[in-house]
């Protein structure tokens, strides 16, 4: 009995003599013909059966690079993001006269020829001797779709795109090795229909569905004989033969395509006459990628959610790995953008904040005990133009964001009293909060032994100078006090703050933790972003718990197997009756006597607290009510511009409340979102009003620079001399 060779099944040695006939009979005629200067004969059939021998048997077919669709909760498209814009769609789905054009055009003999086409060669080497020079090739729909599949695994990287279209003999074998493989293994239909999804028709359409949308806006399966015909014809030079560009040679290329389909028998002659006669008759989509193409200004929306998938864990080791996935595509993401939410914050956007002002505004809503972010919007619209950009000021840096958010002045002062509460301290706390003073020294730090010391002799003051104690703490939260704060933080210790602001996720925009330091943990000197804001204050909402806030609900491959996506994670950050005690002086702000005063929501529980901060480069509004957190931020994203006698959203501002734009942003947002949702309550605890003042108390001169007082409210929100409110 003969012994086999070791490895040398039946099957490898067909493809050997397979290709050993071919080579004998053309040299490897292929480097003839798509390379003349090789010479006729190239390579002798022993050195090339050594190549095609040490070639791996199996080739390794990556999933097609698809769009990714990602949509909001309700299931209605966002945008479409893709490396290469493709639906692979099954042959059933695909036009009958696409699939005869294509073969007509690009391998007559497909269905009577194996992975070569002898004939072909023979041809293609006689035609391209007498002429010279290469006028005709010989490789067949599956050498052309194993071509194809190299190519699609380069993907963006150039090197590897060389080395897969290369004009070289050694290419052309390990095409013609694994096209032999590929005939066995998928059969003429299966190939025929992996070919029109893999193969790029120029207008950044990969695979025929994408090419049909493109060029005429229908889908493949409906594709008319002219039609199917322009397409086929376009495959072998898609910049040439581009009928957005040069519509004489793509019609002549068509009427190509058509005579070879008389030749094939696909059709009759007059048919293909009438076919001739017709218009192109294109009905172009401009290609719509990324998220600059997202709808209901939800671009940032869109690439926080990009941001989330390249940098979380859950969709893999590395970013390296995640971003393949990303850039593979074919991905169904549903997300957690609520349209009715974010309509409201965009409509209340244009209201208040125009996107050619001197400022901007960003805004964010956050589900309490969820984190599901509903809606996020900014008055500069994502692109690259004027008056646009592309820096989310919603989130914090690694995720799009600003290099450090955005100062947030007094809207850090219920973190204070939640701290406080945690300690013990009464709800009626009162200190003597003076106008002006120095910050206290020392104040313990969670170093034992190492306090933090006031050694620049810094000093700050309220608002103005009637605001001298002393106060509860209900009507120095009402009034926004800030001599009041530091003598809290002073009472406490920096430690309770620096843990309870952990608690609620509270950082730096460029992610570093807030400066143990009184300025930082009391008056809000350091940025933070609005969803960082908003998603602090939902636990409020939340009666103590925080949960971390999440874009994405669900993600789909293209095969419908689901994704693991990251969840909110939630945790108790204070007692309930700490966040009922704080949901009770913050309804306050938004009363008559507040600074919020604007801001306040009719017909339903809500709370809030104003912000400024020095200069008044910086106004924010954050408020909730049970069922929904926002935060609102106003200013300049390079911090040049204070806020005094400016003109914002056509109104003229002689100077900006937070309870003011930024208030009045909020409460349009907040309304429109929460239009036909349930009014829960609060569960308030009762706080004892305050003494009243002695009317015969000197009022003082009112000559605080700024803060966050409106016109007729009796009420200020504080001054620093560093930091406003």
């Amino acid at each position: 009995m003969q012994k086999k060779r070791p490895g040398m099944g039946p099957a490898k040695g067909r493809r050997l003599a397979l290709f050993l006939a071919v080579s004998t009979l053309s040299g490897v005629v292929l480097a003839g013909i798509a390379l003349p200067g090789v010479g006729m004969v190239g390579m002798a059939a022993k050195g090339a059966a050594g190549k095609f021998d040490s070639i791996p048997a199996n080739l390794k077919r990556p999933p097609l690079s698809e769009r990714t669709t990602i949509l909001d909760a309700d299931g209605d498209l966002i945008a479409s993001v893709y490396s290469r814009d493709r639906t692979v769609v099954p042959l059933q789905d695909i036009s009958p006269y696409m699939q005869q054009a294509i073969i007509a055009i690009e391998d007559a003999r497909f269905y009577e020829h194996g992975a070569i086409d002898l004939k072909g060669i023979l041809r293609a080497l006689n035609k391209n001797a007498r002429s010279g020079e290469v006028t005709e090739g010989a490789s067949t729909l599956t050498q052309q779709y194993v071509k194809n599949v190299f190519v699609e695994e380069a993907g963006d990287d150039a090197a590897k795109f060389a080395q897969a279209t290369q004009q070289t003999a050694g290419r052309k074998i390990r095409e013609l090795k694994y096209a032999i493989q590929v005939e066995e293994e998928l059969g003429k239909k299966k190939i025929l229909e992996n070919y029109l999804n893999i193969t790029f028709f120029g207008q950044q359409a990969y695979g025929i569905e994408a090419a049909s949308q493109r060029y005429f806006s229908t889908p493949a399966k409906k594709l008319k004989l002219e039609q199917a015909a322009m397409l086929a014809g376009v495959v072998q030079s898609p910049t040439y033969f581009d009928p957005t560009a040069f519509p004489e040679r793509a019609e002549k290329r068509r009427n190509t395509v058509l005579g070879r389909m008389v030749a094939s028998g696909d059709i009759t002659r007059d048919r293909a006459e009438k076919a001739k006669r017709a218009p192109l008759g294109l009905k172009v989509k401009k290609p719509r990628n990324g998220c600059i193409t997202a709808v209901k200004g939800a671009g940032f929306f869109c690439d926080y959610v990009r941001n989330v998938f390249l940098t979380d864990p859950v969709f893999g080791k590395s970013r390296e790995e995640r971003a393949k996935l990303w850039n593979r595509g074919g991905l169904t993401v549903r997300t957690t953008l609520d349209p009715a939410a974010q309509s409201s914050v965009q409509g209340s956007i244009k209201e208040y904040v125009h996107r050619t002002d001197q400022v901007a505004t960003a805004v964010t809503l956050v589900e309490p005990g969820t984190g599901r972010i509903l809606a996020m919007g900014q008055s500069r619209p994502y692109g690259f133009g004027r008056n646009e950009s592309q820096i989310n000021y919603s989130v914090d840096q690694k995720m799009g964001g600003s290099n450090f958010g955005f100062p947030v002045g007094s809207t850090f002062k219920p973190f204070v009293a939640a701290a406080a509460l945690e300690e013990g301290r009464p709800a009626t706390q009162t200190y003597s909060s003076p106008y002006s003073m120095s910050y206290p020294s020392p104040i313990k730090t969670c170093s034992p032994g190492t306090p933090w010391v006031n050694g620049a002799g810094a000093d700050l003051r309220n608002e103005l100078a009637s605001e001298k104690g002393p106060y509860a703490l209900k009507q120095a939260m009402a009034m926004s006090v800030n001599t009041y704060f530091v003598q809290m933080l002073a009472d406490i210790g920096l430690c309770p703050v620096v843990k309870t602001t952990d608690k609620l996720g509270l950082k730096v925009g460029n992610g570093k933790k807030l400066l143990a330091e009184p300025s930082s943990l009391t008056l809000g000197s350091e940025g933070m972003s609005p969803l960082t804001m908003a998603s602090a204050y939902a636990a409020f909402a939340n009666r103590g718990t925080y949960c971390t806030p999440v874009a994405i609900g669900s993600v789909t491959t293209a095969a419908g197997r689901k994704l693991r996506v990251p969840k909110s994670t939630c945790e108790r950050a204070m007692s309930e009756r700490t966040a009922d005690t704080v949901n009770s002086l913050l309804k306050d702000v938004v009363s008559d006597a507040g600074t919020g005063r604007t801001a306040g929501l009719s017909g339903r529980d809500n709370a809030g607290k104003t912000g400024t901060t020095d200069g008044r480069k910086n106004a924010w509004f954050v408020g909730y009510t049970p069922n929904l957190s926002g935060a609102v931020w106003v200013g300049s994203p390079t911090q040049q511009v204070k806020m005094f006698n400016i003109t914002i959203g056509d109104r003229y501002k002689a100077k900006v409340f937070g309870g003011d734009v930024p208030g009045s942003v909020w409460r349009q947002a907040m309304t429109g979102a929460l239009a036909d949702k349930d009014a829960p309550d609060f569960n308030r605890l009762h706080i004892p009003d305050p003494p009243k003042p002695d009317p015969s108390e000197e009022e003082g001169d009112g000559n605080g620079e700024g803060g966050d007082r409106e016109p007729g409210t009796g009420s200020t929100d504080g001054g620093t001399g560093e930091f406003e409110d």
